[in-house]
């Protein structure tokens, strides 16, 4: 049996279809439709049920593919020993991350690293949905989230607190509220995505809980436009400060009832798959990360 054949199936499983499959192996697509024919050949079953719309695996195929996965373990863990034994941190480092840390924290810092490691390649996926660290040969993630995942080794990199916020601008023309029950009164701009509506506040001083349901205007499902809105004068909204450091430093957003505490958020994770042995280009770049961001 031919072992490139059960790598490049498992890639044609993970990436849905032949043609992605092939562009992520840098083949063309006739050329890997006919390894996964001879594959079947050899095996002499049908792994996969081909149709216009999607590929379907049978039985069979759903066995091999358990078993291919195993392979691709089995290779990565390889790799990472021959990496952990490098004198030098050097090599393609793959790194993922929601978009709002790519784009406000992550990306300087990547340049800073690949100057610090002249050898090191970041291959940087910025993705807003948990992909498959494993599947997709991703070394190192970044995640805002309560982990369960027992296959991951997760590095806190820091606390999430959440702030209320609010423009000068609108705070000019409307004042600012001085309890969580003035918001009543004001423009509130809050976090709606199909079902999930985050319209209930929660505020707690001298041990007293006060929740708040606010109305809004214009709800939103991603927290940079939130703060954009909210930069632009759109009215009083709830968010991770994470996302409006930089406002708040620079101004164009004030934080309000500063005295009264609030529901923290997610905290932040560099996580990467639980394996025997660890690269030492991918413990390097953790280390930098618990060292250098948020702080």
């Amino acid at each position: 049996m031919n072992t490139l054949r059960l790598a490049m199936f498992s890639a044609i499983v993970n990436a849905g279809s032949i043609s992605k499959a092939a562009t992520s192996l840098g083949m063309d697509k006739s050329v890997l439709s006919r390894q996964l024919a001879k594959l079947e050949d050899e095996l002499g079953a049908r792994l996969i049920q081909r149709s216009t719309r999607r590929l379907t695996l049978t039985e069979i195929g759903e066995l091999v593919f358990a078993e291919a996965r195993s392979i691709d373990r089995a290779v990565s863990n390889i790799e990472q020993l021959t990496e952990q034994h490098q004198s030098e941190v050097q090599g393609r480092l793959r790194v993922t991350c929601p978009r709002p840390l790519g784009q406000r924290y992550l990306v300087p810092l990547l340049v800073e690293f690949t100057a610090l490691h002249p050898k090191i390649e970041i291959a940087l996926t910025v993705d807003d949905h948990m992909v498959d660290l494993i599947a997709e040969h991703i070394d190192v993630a970044l995640r805002v989230a309560h982990l369960e995942d027992s296959t991951l080794v997760a590095r806190k990199l820091c606390d999430n607190p959440r702030v209320i916020v609010a423009s000068p601008a609108y705070l000019a023309r409307r004042g600012a509220p001085h309890s969580p029950t003035d918001l009543l009164t004001h423009d509130c701009l809050h976090y709606s995505s199909g079902a999930r509506v985050f319209d209930e506040w929660h505020f707690t001083k001298d041990d007293i809980s006060t929740p708040v349901r606010v109305t809004s205007k214009i709800q939103i499902n991603d927290g940079m436009a939130l703060a954009a809105a909210a930069v632009a004068g759109g009215g009083v909204t709830l968010l991770d400060r994470l996302l409006v450091a930089h406002e708040l430093a620079d101004g164009s957003l004030v934080q309000l009832l500063a005295d009264y505490q609030l529901r923290p958020g997610q905290p932040v994770y560099a996580v990467y798959p639980a394996r025997p042995w660890l690269a030492l280009k991918t413990a390097t770049f953790v280390t930098f990360l618990q060292e250098r961001l948020f702080i």
